[in-house]
């Protein structure tokens, strides 16, 4: 019934209602109410279900939405979480060329730290990785990565990649969340020297746990120059 033709012919009965709610809508500040389903019934003289049907194809493309009790409304943007980027990635997107050398890799044993954010005992072996990351030739990170050995057989004899992130896609395990977490400090003696500044010059620290499922592959923890350096965090509330 509701896939006759209107008496105008433009098209079914539901996808005329659709389009002229979304034309109507169009441009609407989000949170701006649509037009209820009761005037569109008297408007279009069809069953409330076409109206519904209408109405719900709109809901599920993230143009309206419901709230129960009040009505249909033109609903907020759809955030999407910010994709788990890595340095190398950071940097191109900010036009500069990233650039790395490795000062450690080898196999470790995890001390109480470490294991404990790897979720491995004390002792087990870890693969340590640090560079000195930097953006057009200019010192910007110094990074120590602590890699689950058991995930990642032969990694260290495969020679060390440009991109961790895109060494872990290869092997299925680049992290599809992560628990970040930064803090304010002023740089040792010997982040300051590999960092090019001053020592006691502030610095900010950004750990980081990346995970796949529920397994946690890596862990880094990362010194960057404040001055070179800025961590651009994307937030919003969906509160009323």
């Amino acid at each position: 019934m509701d896939d006759v033709l209107l008496r105008d012919g433009r098209g079914l009965k539901h996808v005329v209602v659709r389009e002229y709610v979304r034309e109507l809508v169009a441009g609407s500040a989000p949170g701006s109410p649509a037009p209820s389903e009761r005037e569109l019934v008297t408007q279009f003289g069809v069953a409330r279900m076409t109206v519904r049907q209408a109405l719900d194809a709109l809901v599920a493309e993230g143009l309206l939405e419901r709230i129960p009790g009040r009505g249909t409304f033109v609903a907020r943007p759809r955030r999407e979480p910010t994709r788990i980027t890595g340095f190398t990635e950071e940097m191109s997107r900010r036009g500069l060329l990233a650039e790395s050398q490795t000062l450690v890799a080898r196999r470790e044993q995890a001390g109480p730290g470490v294991a404990r954010a790897l979720n491995l005992t004390e002792g087990d072996a870890v693969i340590h990785w640090r560079r000195l990351r930097r953006g057009d030739a200019v010192p910007v990170c110094l990074e120590d990565n602590y890699l689950n050995e058991i995930l990642l057989p032969g990694f260290l004899q495969s020679g060390m990649p440009t991109s961790l992130y895109d060494a872990l896609s290869a092997r299925g395990l680049r992290p599809t969340w992560a628990e970040d977490s930064i803090s304010a400090d002023v740089a040792t003696a010997e982040e300051a020297d590999l960092l090019e500044i001053e020592p006691a010059t502030v610095v900010l620290r950004h750990s980081r746990r990346g995970m796949v499922g529920d397994k946690i592959v890596n862990v880094s923890r990362s010194v960057y120059r404040a001055d070179r350096f800025t961590l651009w965090l994307q937030l919003g509330d969906d509160a009323d």
